[in-house]
């Protein structure tokens, strides 16, 4: 079982950063891909960014690369989103994922994961 706890949203205006981090309550000896969606109202879930607590380099959306960073520390079990240059289309609710995996690529789709947080509201303004 696996607890995931999002923060660090808030309301900000365009070109501002943002830093959202999720608490991951998992085993130490399981490996795990983790990764940030996000979804727009009346829209699906998207993924933004996935990266390994292994080996393997992070992955991103075309629409956040150059301006989102995917980070973990594992000493803390703390997977962070560094958010910079946000714009207004950016503002969803931002969501924490992970899945136990041993491979090396970490998938960006919503049927992949079987863990969840609740979620942190972004809100960027023009």
């Amino acid at each position: 079982q696996v607890q995931l706890v999002e923060s660090g949203g808030g309301s900000v205006q365009a070109g501002g950063s943002l830093r959202l981090s999720c608490a991951a309550s998992r085993y130490a000896f399981f490996r795990y891909c983790m990764a940030w969606f996000r979804q727009f109202p009346g829209k699906e879930r998207e993924g933004v960014a996935a990266i390994s607590t292994g080996l393997g380099s992070p992955n991103y959306a075309d629409s956040v690369k150059g301006r989102f960073t995917i980070s973990q520390y594992n000493a803390n079990n703390t997977l962070y989103l560094q958010m910079n240059t946000l714009k207004p289309e950016d503002t969803a609710r931002y969501y924490c994922a992970a899945r136990v995996w041993y491979g090396d690529t970490c998938e960006r789709t919503v049927s992949w994961y079987n863990y969840w947080g609740q979620g942190t509201q972004v809100t960027v303004s023009s």
